[in-house]
């Protein structure tokens, strides 16, 4: 989810492909109204992959002392942000994010365990040493790093999207008046459409008319149904949305504003450089390209992984 905070490839300032569970909740309300959550989950339920990686011991001496005790690594996240991070049909919690995160653990000798939290409230607490990491399809930005570390693992930009059967194709540089879903805090809903409605009002045009939710699912959800007529999210939220929904949605206009997605951490912990050199690892043995097959996420793969890579 790329969620908010400046922008600058977008991939999610939150960023974060829509959840799958509510994609499909969208869809099953539009063609049939009856069928429950649980039915759709496992009708269409993405599986998780668990790569063959073992622990790596030079690797694995970074972690600070205090993590490394525990043989834990406390995860942040906010779901749902499908394909990055949602619940799979038995409440887990699951998605390209997860599978990632779970070999870098496993790179590390820790066992990530995953808390359900907002998500505007995960940074604050990797802040507080609540939760060890952010996971969240957060967009690394200039803003964010002021905060926090990040370790970035995939790039992504802004993608809107439409009804298919629309008589009109929306632009995004010129969505005057219209009404356009977004998550709530992420870069979408305070950095870009804030910005293009500025734009719209200097001109003596009608402001972009911003509607905000809290779950992505919902405003997947809202666009289906025609409570809007666009929206924006992170290409792979937008990207995963329009094949889970079969038809009923399409790209507007064209990706822009490419960021990379990072792992947040503490403020100079030693934790951001082991995770750095972790998936680093897995990108030079092959498992990280595994795992963004299996979602198909490959064109948002990146060769080298940073602390603080923030473009803007």
């Amino acid at each position: 989810m790329e969620r908010a905070s400046t922008r600058v490839d977008r991939r999610r300032v939150r960023s974060r492909v829509a959840r799958l569970l509510g994609v499909f909740l969208a869809l099953a309300v539009v063609l049939t109204g009856c069928v429950n959550n649980e039915e759709r989950e496992r009708a269409n339920q993405v599986t998780p992959i668990n790569v063959d990686v073992e622990k790596v011991p030079e690797i694995a001496a970074l972690v600070p002392p205090e993590i490394a005790r525990t043989g834990r690594l406390v995860v942040g996240v906010n779901v749902p942000y499908q394909p990055n991070e949602f619940k799979g049909p038995d409440g887990k919690i699951i998605g390209y994010d997860v599978d990632l995160m779970n070999a870098v653990g496993k790179v590390l000798g820790l066992t990530p365990v995953y808390k359900e939290s907002q998500f505007d409230t995960i940074i604050p607490s990797v802040q507080a040493g609540t939760y060890n990491v952010g996971m969240s399809s957060f967009t690394d930005t200039l803003e964010r790093e002021k905060q926090v570390d990040f370790v970035t693992y995939y790039s992504a930009g802004v993608q809107w999207a439409q009804a298919a059967d629309s008589d009109e194709d929306i632009d995004p540089s010129n969505a005057c008046g219209k009404r356009v879903a977004v998550q709530t805090t992420t870069y979408e809903d305070t950095d870009e459409i804030p910005a293009k409605s500025a734009e719209c009002v200097a001109r003596g045009l009608p402001p972009i008319d911003k509607v905000k939710f809290d779950s992505q699912d919902e405003a997947v959800n809202a666009l289906i149904l025609g409570r809007v007529e666009a929206m924006s999210a992170d290409s792979p939220v937008t990207a995963y949305a329009i094949k889970r929904t079969n038809g009923k949605l399409k790209a507007a206009g064209e990706l822009f504003d490419s960021a990379p997605y990072g792992w947040a951490v503490r403020k100079g912990s030693p934790l951001g450089p082991a995770m750095q050199k972790a998936v680093q690892y897995l990108m030079d043995n092959g498992q990280y390209e595994e795992i963004a097959a299996n979602w198909g996420l490959q064109e948002g793969m990146i060769d080298v992984s940073v602390i603080n890579g923030a473009v803007s």
